[in-house]
């Protein structure tokens, strides 16, 4: 029978502060004890995972838990989903990617006016649904594209689907991301489409990401050059700018991240089948919704549950995150935390506790590991500590 993981992450699902959290402004923060607080936080199936018994999780622990698990701090220094993605995946970032606090340089924007033809609104960080309130209707008057930022390492333009066709956003991403490279390689330019009327704008699902193609081989490649299937689900095609990837599908929110998932888990493959589900952070996480993010966990707990019982003998499924986002904290940015690794399935060991792991990377060297694959990859595999 053909050995397939299932690599599920839960975008911005922190577990508490890193220890140098505090150069980043995010002492305090935790988003799963955040979560935990609130009434609507109900995940019996990941507590049985061994989510509660990880390291420095102060929830009732699961006295025999199913699965093995660790807490991974994160080597690179950022806090962001492209790094994220990358460190588990194998490629730790020795620098981090460029942020913009003060706006990006004239030289930037000028030129993208140029290519693009059209002029341009704030060129600061905003919160995105915030920054189509204040200058949605004048975007919609005057046909200048909203290009803002945030903490991370992104370059965002909003764009009413009237006033620019998606296609047509798309293209001026294209143009953006073919600016910013080396001294200005932020790790994402990303598409925001609108709709809607002033003052009740929203943003829609055809949300498109274009990070840099990783400066190295990952996990993805090394799959993929032994043969093996890589299917990415969600934005994780997007993350690796397609590099390593042999299938991909795109997802509009968790629960249909969690509907292509089990598509895939009664499907024929053999190899790696990488979900990320955006809403946790997206929706959540970035709006300081609590209650939200609670309900959005809760239903993961329960679709999990249904995903297992479809798992075949030599399946493994790991849960992890890329970053937090605390959504009680006054900050609507990512935070600097420690995520949560739980790895299950026949022929993983029980209870087993990892402890802390000094870098995600560890996840996708174990990946590799487990499907007898060989990749120059950062990460140590811990499958021998696990596997029965």
């Amino acid at each position: 029978m053909n050995k397939r993981v299932f690599l599920f992450v839960l975008d911005s699902f922190g577990i508490g502060e890193l220890p140098d959290a505090y150069k980043f402004g995010d002492e305090g923060s935790n988003t799963l004890r955040a979560c935990a607080s609130s009434k609507y936080f109900d995940t019996p199936n990941m507590k049985r995972y061994g989510l509660f018994n990880i390291d420095g999780v102060e929830l009732s622990k699961e006295e025999k838990p199913i699965g093995s698990f660790a807490r991974l701090a994160e080597k690179s220094i950022g806090k962001d989903t492209t790094t994220g993605h990358w460190e588990m995946s194998g490629l730790v970032l020795d620098k981090p990617f460029p942020t913009y606090p003060n706006g990006f340089p004239d030289e930037i924007i000028k030129e993208f006016e140029k290519r693009t033809g059209r002029g341009t609104l704030v060129n600061k960080p905003y919160s995105g649904t915030a920054v189509i309130n204040d200058y949605g209707k004048e975007h919609m008057e005057t046909g200048k594209l909203i290009v803002y930022t945030s903490a991370d390492s992104v370059f965002q333009i909003a764009a009413h689907e009237d006033i620019v066709p998606v296609p047509e956003l798309y293209h001026y991403c294209e143009i953006a991301r073919e600016l910013l490279q080396g001294e200005h390689g932020v790790g994402r330019v990303i598409a925001r489409p609108f709709a809607g009327k002033y003052p009740n704008f929203e943003r829609t699902s055809n949300r498109h990401d274009y990070s840099l193609v990783p400066s190295k081989d990952t996990m993805l490649d090394a799959v993929k050059n032994a043969d093996l299937d890589v299917i990415a689900v969600g934005k994780i095609n997007d993350i690796f700018a397609g590099k390593g990837v042999t299938e991909t599908y795109r997802t509009i929110s968790n629960d249909n991240g969690m509907e292509v998932s089990m598509e895939m888990v009664k499907k024929d493959f053999h190899g790696l089948c990488f979900i990320n589900l955006v809403d946790f952070d997206m929706k959540y996480g970035h709006r300081n919704d609590v209650g939200g993010y609670a309900k959005a966990l809760t239903a993961f707990d329960k679709q999990i549950a249904e995903f297992e019982k479809e798992l075949q003998p030599d399946d493994i499924v790991i849960i992890t995150a890329d970053h937090g986002c605390d959504p009680s904290t006054p900050s609507t940015d990512h935070s600097r935390e420690y995520v949560p690794m739980i790895i299950f399935g026949n022929n993983i060991k029980n209870g087993v506790n990892l402890g802390t792991r000094d870098t995600y990377a560890h996840i996708g060297a174990t990946v590799l590991d487990y499907l007898g694959v060989k990749g120059n990859i950062d990460g140590k595999s811990f499958l021998n500590e696990i596997i029965k």
